[in-house]
């Protein structure tokens, strides 16, 4: 669910747009909401820029809330308004309880935690995600396989987005499509039509969203 607010997040900021989010619980802070919070951070999501009951959430962003983000089968409580968007569970192996599956999802998927967030980006944001660990390998794998693509193109003179490529992304960034983004970055890698300079630039616009950080191998020595 945090993934999904952090998408969300970007894709407005990326238009220009303010955005405010707040983490809303049941009851009191808990251990659960502070292991959230780290594995969040491990993820490359943005930390809200607040944290309340659901009942104080208005108050804490200073105004009604815009967008609801809860899980599947859940209400937004308080009887607030504003857009519902569910959000399928994510399953994380055999651990019995949030802290657990946190602890052990980013245990296998170092040294890189970033495939977590490719791997949950493949799911459709309203359906489960299954974590496997056949996914995980692939997820982390193909990060790293990008980011030494990217450090390789930026040798390379740039060219600007062609506009059908330009549209394509944004079209499914605004429908919080990450699949279909994600088949159009694997499909743009392999499409020799396209020049170098200008699949690097739209790796670099669409991880603006993604938040893969596919830039970071840029300038580093290479084997």
């Amino acid at each position: 669910m945090l993934l999904i607010a952090d998408l969300l997040a970007r894709t407005a900021e990326l238009r220009d747009w303010q955005v405010l989010t707040v983490l809303a619980f049941a009851g009191p802070p808990s251990g659960q909401v502070t292991a959230f919070e780290q594995a969040a951070d491990a993820l490359g999501i943005h930390p809200p820029v607040a944290r309340a009951s659901s009942d104080d959430a208005p108050a804490a962003l200073g105004g009604p809330i815009d967008v609801h983000l809860v899980s599947d089968g859940a209400s937004p409580e308080g009887g607030q308004n504003g857009l519902v968007t569910r959000v399928g569970a994510a399953h994380m192996g055999s651990a019995v309880s949030h802290d657990e599956a946190a602890k052990d999802l980013l245990a296998r998927s170092r040294p890189n935690p970033l495939g977590i967030r490719l791997a949950l980006m493949s799911v459709a944001y309203d359906q489960p995600a299954d974590l496997t660990e056949d996914l995980l390998a692939s997820a982390g794998e193909t990060v790293a396989h990008w980011r030494r693509q990217l450090a390789e193109w930026a040798e390379l003179p740039s060219r600007p987005m062609p506009a059908r490529i330009a549209e394509t992304a944004q079209a499914a960034f605004d429908d919080l499509d990450t699949r279909r983004a994600l088949t159009l970055l694997r499909d743009l890698a392999l499409d020799a039509c396209v020049p170098t300079g200008a699949k690097f630039e739209t790796f670099l616009y669409a991880d603006r969203i993604l938040g893969l950080e596919l830039a970071r191998e840029i300038g580093q020595p290479r084997d």
